[in-house]
């Protein structure tokens, strides 16, 4: 089905591959465009219950493709606007998937790269992976991953390194908060099985509805509005037929449906 990436299903679990390791997986506009499609399909597909973003190859990402960059600037306006808006969409797609999402990195994350980490939920990176917002060194800003980026590092490393464009380790980005883990390179598939593993044992509507009410509530004030959104949400969510099911499950010390 598609040109620049692989599609692997096992046990409930789709491995999105990157698969462009000569250029290591760059993104231009067939993969955006790609990229896009599968995770709304994905998104779409009761059988799926956690996506896994990874690269063939050496890289995770290299960010942005070369040739569709100075391609991009003997274009005009129009032209880089339409593409600039493919790629924001791209990353708002993966980033609001109503399934957890986990990045696979075990390599350079660069530019793109490091954004398609930050939009994932979760996101596991070997001890060789590394990242930059790099985009400053080519003349342009990471204005498309900014969302997602500085919802993970926060605004004042933002500051630094879309600055900068330093190269940062793994170590560091786990300690930014960019990734949750950081791992030997030979551990990291067992890593992101475990988490995986975990996120089964939820129930997928409840997951979906976690996400979005981290959404709701992130960078909000606690005041009388929050509080009973708050309320409302679980309000609603207790007498769905698979809270039910989950608390039954519980006290029959039995598996809730979602797992069966």
């Amino acid at each position: 089905m598609y040109q620049t990436l692989e599609i692997e299903r096992s046990n409930r679990v789709a491995t999105v591959w990157m698969n462009r390791p000569d250029v290591h997986n760059a993104f231009d506009e067939t993969l955006i465009a790609e990229l896009t499609a599968a995770c709304e399909a994905l998104d779409q597909d009761a059988s799926v219950r956690v996506v896994v973003l990874a690269g063939r190859g050496k890289s995770f990402s290299a960010g942005a493709d070369l040739n569709w960059m100075k391609r991009a600037a003997q274009n005009g306006v129009e032209d880089n606007l339409r593409d600039a808006r493919a790629l924001a969409r791209m990353l708002r797609v993966l980033a609001e998937m109503k399934k957890p999402t986990i990045a696979r990195v075990q390599g350079a994350a660069l530019g793109g790269g490091t954004g398609l980490t930050a939009a994932c939920d979760i996101a596991v990176a070997s001890t060789k992976a590394v990242f930059a917002t790099s985009e400053v060194k080519f003349g342009i800003i990471p204005a498309a991953i900014s969302p997602y980026v500085v919802r993970a590092i926060g605004a004042r490393q933002s500051y630094r390194y879309f600055q900068s464009a330093e190269r940062i380790d793994a170590v560091r980005a786990r300690e930014l908060g960019l990734v949750h883990e950081a791992v030997e390179p030979e551990q990291l598939d067992a890593k992101v099985q475990e988490i995986v593993d975990a996120l089964i044992q939820g129930g997928p509507l409840s997951q979906a509805a976690a996400k979005d009410l981290i959404r709701a509530v992130d960078n909000q004030p606690i005041n009388d509005a929050v509080v009973e959104d708050t309320a409302q949400r679980i309000a609603g969510l207790r007498a769905t037929p698979e809270a039910q099911d989950g608390l039954s499950a519980f006290l029959d010390k039995r598996q809730p449906g979602w797992l069966a």
